[in-house]
């Protein structure tokens, strides 16, 4: 095995995003004034969760063993979130380990958290049709409010601000001096405490979704009502949870996602085409936002906890003593989601407590995965392209969620503006 040598943290880049961290490496005393570089590992995790967002979004429909479980469970597109909330809360101990100024270091973090908020709904929120449209635009009536970014803002902002206002506390103890993080504790006690009041305490009543059928003047006959009987506290189930409730009332129903993964149930009875009939239960019909307000405490938690794998590879200055303090924490949170699950089940929509645990413990062996490969024996070579991704993540975001990569892919076709390389793909594979 490769010589245990420390990687020394010097400094916080404070004016830079959380995605574009940097930070010394230093391999012996004698190069301790060396130039900042950035934890490599770091940026391969963030490559990692970009390439694997782009695998189930495009492959997803030909290999539906990869993209997201219709409710309960767990695929490869389930695992993506989490890791992205984990490396933010990783980049957050880097950025905020030293902050002279508290007032102005919050500021930048709304700002900074604002501006990628509005980006996500830029994105996400209906502006753009499509790989499979050249149009765009969307009605403000019924713009997504949330999404990915969003999440990741909301997780982002909510960690920082911890980590800015509740640092952690030295303690002084068998001699040797540690560091307590009792009140970020806190924060994910409370924060739970409230996911699981809402999710399990509000009553939910019966609800209506009413849709208008076409564009013409508006009449009683142009108007669909879908009724959904609930009736129920602390359900689980797709139709009748709280978390769309919560959804409902405060976002408004036309601002939410339109096409729920949950259509895909064996219920639903969805069409090839992505249709589903008229004879399908009515909450198969009703849009649902799997990256809500409910869901978005316990994605705040998963940030938190990303968070303390920061504070670990900050405050000890060893390979060893990393990977172990990683692994047992590691360990620790994959059984305790294990065992939740024999009573809650893995939901990502929901985001429930055992999916938030077994979740971040995934992004916890492969961070320690991707740590030792790169950051111990030095394989970079082996991840370069994954670091490549993850230093230019949001630029590579933007042009993935926004399809811009897609539509320039359109823009060369065979004497047809419709004989293109897209098409051909999607009548191909995906509604072959």
């Amino acid at each position: 095995m490769a010589e245990i040598e420390p990687l020394l943290q010097t400094r916080a880049a404070d004016e830079e995003g959380p995605s574009e961290l940097e930070e010394p490496v230093n391999r012996s005393s004698t190069v301790a004034g060396r130039k900042a570089d950035r934890v490599a590992s770091l940026d391969v995790f963030r490559g990692l969760c970009v390439f694997l967002m782009m695998l189930v979004d495009y492959a997803g429909s030909i290999f539906p063993v990869i993209a997201h479980v219709p409710w309960n469970g767990l695929h490869l597109a389930d695992f993506v979130m989490p890791f992205f909330l984990v490396v933010a809360g990783v980049s957050v101990a880097i950025v905020y380990k030293k902050v002279s100024d508290r007032v102005e270091a919050t500021w930048k973090v709304l700002f900074r958290s604002l501006k990628l908020f509005l980006l996500g709904v830029f994105l996400q929120g209906g502006y753009f049709h499509g790989i499979t449209s050249l149009t765009y635009g969307v009605d403000i009536e019924k713009i997504r409010v949330f999404g990915i970014l969003q999440r990741i803002a909301i997780g982002y902002v909510v960690a920082a601000l911890c980590e800015i206002w509740f640092p952690c506390q030295r303690l002084i103890g068998d001699g040797r001096p540690r560091k307590c993080n009792c009140w970020q504790w806190c924060v994910v006690l409370l924060l739970s405490v409230i996911y699981l009041g809402l999710l399990y305490g509000l009553y939910v009543p019966d609800w209506q979704y009413v849709v208008q059928s076409d564009l013409s003047p508006v009449t009683a006959s142009n108007y669909t009502v879908y009724l959904v009987k609930c009736s129920v506290r602390g359900d689980l189930g797709p139709a009748c949870n709280s978390a769309g409730m919560i959804d409902r009332h405060i976002l408004g129903v036309d601002h939410l996602y339109a096409k729920p993964v949950y259509r895909n149930l064996k219920e639903c009875n969805i069409s090839s085409k992505g249709q589903v009939p008229q004879s399908s239960p009515s909450w198969c019909h009703t849009p649902f936002d799997p990256e809500g307000i409910l869901s978005s405490l316990t994605a705040a938690v998963t940030c938190i906890i990303g968070l303390q794998y920061g504070h670990i590879l900050i405050q000890l200055q060893h390979h060893k003593e990393r990977l172990w303090n990683w692994l047992i924490f590691s360990v620790s949170l994959m059984g305790l989601g294990l065992l939740l699950a024999i009573g809650i089940p893995l939901n990502k929509s929901l985001y429930t407590m055992s999916y938030l645990m077994v979740t971040s413990a995934s992004a916890g062996f492969t961070f320690c995965a991707l740590y030792a490969l790169v950051d111990v024996y030095g394989w970079r070579r082996l991840t370069w392209v994954l670091e490549w991704i993850g230093k230019h993540s949001l630029t590579i975001f933007v042009l993935v969620t926004s399809n811009i990569i897609v539509i320039m892919a359109q823009g060369f076709y065979l004497k047809s503006p419709d004989n293109n390389i897209i098409r051909w793909i999607i009548t191909r594979f995906v509604h072959k």
